[in-house]
């Protein structure tokens, strides 16, 4: 049974190929750089004898043309297409409407462009992908699986925003939450390590790449999240801002000069890691810091020290904590990260061992000292397995 699984964006597409029956990825590959002379394909496959790579460089017009060298490169890898049992797309935002993956035709197509106002970077990208392969695979059953189905279940003192109530019935402005996928992937990955049921659990999970977020998950269903009504909230990013005074929005129009356009560029995209140091890449900063520099070192102890208060509110909010776990990119590599965010926390149960901290395997591992009161994992995420996983599930539970 084999599902693809696609993340489209505006000028790119990541895929995998999954073969369900033993969870293994048959392909992995980025089309690049879409609209450009310069566009690429990017593929590696697996097989008996290593894994293959492909690398080309080829003018792409628009996703069309993009999903068909998709096609082109899993045929040159020798992966077979022809028997698709479906098609995972992920998408950013489902707004109110689209609350758990979903079966895609022409209404859900129309429910997912009437979220575009909240995500109008992400959703009409996502889109792309959808009608391409709708148009060019018509008879594979496709599937929308949504960043923000897993936090649906955060209760409503915890998604509403101290505003107008209005605001939310008219412009549907409250907290969403993103990464769901990997909170939700990564959750259940926990529980598995454990050898507990989900919802026997209640854990803080810290999904850090650069983009970064933190959930509190109460019987394997989330009751909070950093990321609000866009991913900008929360804590400290590679190029977002996180957490602000809503009045430096203003200060900076009326004072400072600026349109919203690029007040939005700012916090967005010259924010974060990127806006203390130079450098969005935490690798860069790290090095930076150990070179001697300043800004890199305050960028650091900004980003930490945001993590370690995201931490203790969760214990606030769970009141019982069976675990804290770490995951993405920054998160599963960064040994220093994980020290300095867990620093001086010992009083929550916290304890971290500096030899197991170091240690690199690629799996779910514990890091805490022996006999510490508190399991801290260390679990690497898989958003495109979950992705296909719900696939399945939807299309089964559709009857066909």
């Amino acid at each position: 049974m084999k599902v693809l699984v696609l993340n489209s964006g505006s000028s790119s597409i990541k895929y995998q190929l999954f073969e369900m029956g033993d969870r293994s990825a048959l392909a992995t590959g980025l089309v690049a750089q879409i609209g450009e002379p310069d566009s690429q394909v990017r593929q590696r496959t697996a097989s008996p004898d290593g894994e293959r790579e492909i690398v080309r460089e080829v003018s792409i017009r628009d996703h069309r043309e993009g999903f068909d060298q998709i096609v082109a490169a899993l045929g040159e890898g020798e992966v077979e297409m022809s028997d698709l049992y479906g098609i995972g797309h992920r998408v950013v935002h489902g707004g109110e409407e689209l609350r758990e993956p979903t079966l895609i035709d022409d209404d859900v197509v129309a429910a997912i462009r009437r979220q575009i106002p909240l995500a109008p970077l992400h959703n009409p990208a996502n889109l792309l992908g959808i009608e391409v392969t709708r148009a060019r695979r018509p008879e594979v059953p496709q599937v929308a699986v949504f960043d923000t189905a897993f936090h649906h279940s955060l209760p409503p003192h915890a998604y509403h925003y101290a505003i107008p109530y209005e605001l939310y019935e008219t412009l549907h402005i409250r907290r969403y939450g993103f990464h769901g996928t990997s909170h939700q992937y990564v959750a259940n990955a926990a529980a598995s390590y454990l050898k507990r049921s989900p919802e026997s659990l209640n854990l803080i999970v810290l999904h850090l790449g650069n983009g970064a977020s933190a959930a509190a998950i109460e019987a394997g269903r989330c009751v909070d999240t950093s990321m609000g009504m866009t991913p900008l909230e929360g804590l400290m990013m590679g190029t977002r801002c996180g957490d602000l005074d809503p009045a430096i929005v203003f200060f900076l129009a009326t004072t400072g000069g600026k349109s919203l356009e690029e007040v939005e560029g700012l916090l967005n995209s010259r924010g974060g890691l990127r806006g203390i140091c130079g450098v969005n890449d935490m690798r860069e900063a790290l090095e930076l810091a150990a070179s001697g520099s300043a800004h890199a070192t305050l960028a650091i102890e900004m980003y930490t020290y945001r993590i370690k208060k995201y931490i203790g509110a969760y214990f606030a909010a769970l009141g019982r904590v069976d675990a804290l776990v770490f995951t993405a990119g920054i998160g599963e590599n960064s040994a220093e990260i994980r020290a300095r965010s867990c620093a001086g926390l010992s009083g929550l149960g916290i304890d971290i061992d500096p030899g197991r901290n170091e240690e690199r395997l690629g799996e779910a591992r514990e890091i805490q000292r022996e006999g510490a009161p508190l399991k801290v994992l260390v679990v690497p995420t898989n958003e495109e397995l979950e992705i296909a996983e719900e696939t399945v599930a939807c299309i089964q539970g559709s009857g066909r």
